[in-house]
């Protein structure tokens, strides 16, 4: 071992050690965990690696790069195959998944229990020992990853859904560390996560953060009373007593990189394409646009009634209006997901039948990734954009598209139950269960008066602009900083951790 490296054990007053904490090159003072790294392997026969596409890998970049920090994550691919050890200035530590790991904990019980359960349980959750079983070992797994490569009195931030357990495993190892855990997804009223049957581990897990934060307040809340209902905490919504520590329990809205949306709006190539795109629909006077990750939360089926039904009452016409549907492919080999797609796909066709001219289709139907430059000018040629799930932690594509309306032109159409919604008060609030409140919303956006519409959009773009995803790490570090109490530590050798890669069946 060099001997400018220091192998530290951590001792805290709970009784509770570290082991082999390296301080030197291969450590940071700053670790993001997540369930994908920011990479993920191109399509074969090729061995390259290209950014992963969603909405977190692309918030956290800038943050992980501008503290030189290590991301811990899954490559994606099922085996041993571990990623470049850094890619575009961020350093990666590579957590393998076996093909039972991925069915079990992410299809299983990450996306089949945890996902419909936190999202309103608007499809009945799937709940298996086996699942649960293999979500407990792969967290294991990431918290032992990110207990060999944080430095000494580092901070670590636990992201998502998928990881709800490594707070605590992560202390158990380390307890010298900052502990920061965010949920990006919503978080359930009690009276659906008392259906879990691991509720108290999924609770325990989490209150191993220093700081446990969420999307909105009222998912801090409904945290809060869980916690001292089910695990013996005690103190407020904002500050619960636990294990002899303090948890602080707060709500971090999540955004977007405005300068960098409002950047590429402004590109001529790309202003360019938004005129192309519009040519291409046909010239029309009106163009509705959705854009989702294909999910059975997304509420896209109601939104799509709602247009056809607009086309049916004359509210719409296909010579002057037009939808745009972008439906980014999401874990298709889940058969409830791929049951999604068809359900979609015969709708549109429906709708089409019904409503389509020659050469002029009522919908448009993408089911396809798109490259950002191309998803800014979908944003530009779009005069009205229509988010409407019916549960979602925030939804970034509301804000990306307020960002990109430089000239403040456009409407949005929101759900209530969107993160978004407390934020983009500008919007015309749906409920997306509510077809005559829809189409009505959709009705006030496409016939708004320029200056009303002028006026709507500036308040929600001043929102975005203040509020970007610099703010939002900024806030939610800073009061990690400020709820962290470093424990007395003891310094002395300890065996090694198993291989941050190993992965176990």
């Amino acid at each position: 071992m060099p001997g400018h490296e220091v192998l530290a054990a951590v001792s805290s007053g709970n009784g509770h050690s570290a082991t082999n904490v390296i301080a030197g090159p291969a450590t940071s003072d700053f670790v993001v965990v997540a369930n994908r790294l920011p990479v993920h392997p191109a399509d074969p026969p090729s061995r390259a690696w290209q950014p992963s596409p969603g909405g977190l890998a692309p918030a956290l970049r800038g943050v992980v790069t501008a503290k030189d920090g290590v991301w811990v994550g899954w490559t994606g691919e099922i085996g041993p195959r571990d990623a470049p050890a850094s890619y575009e200035q961020i350093r990666l530590r590579s957590v393998h998944l076996t093909q039972r790991d991925y069915e079990e904990f992410y299809l299983g019980f990450s996306n089949a229990t945890l996902w419909p359960l936190y999202h309103d349980a608007v499809r009945t959750p799937t709940f298996h020992r086996d699942w649960f079983h293999a979500y407990r070992d792969v967290n294991r797994r990431f918290a032992e990853s990110a207990a060999q490569v944080a430095s000494f009195g580092g901070t670590v931030w636990v992201h998502d859904y998928q990881l709800q357990m490594v707070p605590k495993m992560l202390r158990e190892l380390r307890p010298d560390l900052k502990i920061g855990f965010f949920l990006h997804i919503p978080f359930p009223p009690q009276e659906l996560f008392l259906q879990l049957p691991w509720r108290h581990a999924i609770l325990d897990g989490l209150l191993g953060a220093d700081l446990v934060g969420f999307q909105v307040p009222g998912a801090a809340s409904n945290f809060s009373r869980l916690a001292r209902r089910l695990s013996g905490a005690r103190g407020t919504t904002s500050s619960i007593e636990y294990d002899d520590r303090t948890v602080t329990v707060g709500a971090f809205p999540i955004s977007i990189d405005s300068a960098h949306f409002v950047e590429r709006a402004s590109a001529p190539e790309v202003i360019a394409r938004a005129r192309q795109l519009r040519a291409d629909l046909g010239d029309p006077e009106v163009v509705l646009l959705g854009v989702d990750r294909l999910d059975y939360t997304k509420g896209i089926d109601h939104r799509i009634r709602a247009v056809a039904e607009l086309f049916e009452d004359g509210t719409l016409h296909t010579s002057k209006h037009v939808m745009v549907q972008v439906a980014v492919p999401s874990r298709e080999e889940d058969a409830h997901y791929a049951s999604e797609r068809r359900h979609l796909e015969q709708i549109v066709s429906e709708v089409n039948g019904d409503h389509a001219l020659v050469g002029q289709p009522a919908i448009h139907y993408l089911h396809q990734s798109m490259p950002m430059d191309e998803l800014v000018a979908m944003y530009l040629a779009a005069d009205v954009m229509v988010v409407t799930p019916f549960r979602d932690g925030m939804n970034l594509v509301a804000k990306e598209y307020v960002a990109c309306r430089t000239d403040l032109s456009g409407a949005l159409v929101l759900s209530e139950f969107a993160g978004a919604a407390a934020e983009l008060k500008g919007a015309y609030s749906v409920n997306p269960h509510d077809l005559e409140g829809m189409k009505e919303a959709i009705r006030r956006a496409i016939s708004v008066s320029p200056r009303e519409g002028r006026a709507r959009m500036l308040r929600m773009r001043r929102t975005v602009l203040r509020h970007d995803v610099h703010a939002w790490a900024s806030s939610f570090l800073g009061a990690l900083g400020r709820s962290a109490v470093r424990p007395q530590v003891t310094l002395g050798p300890r065996p090694a951790l198993p291989s941050a890669g190993t992965a176990s069946g």
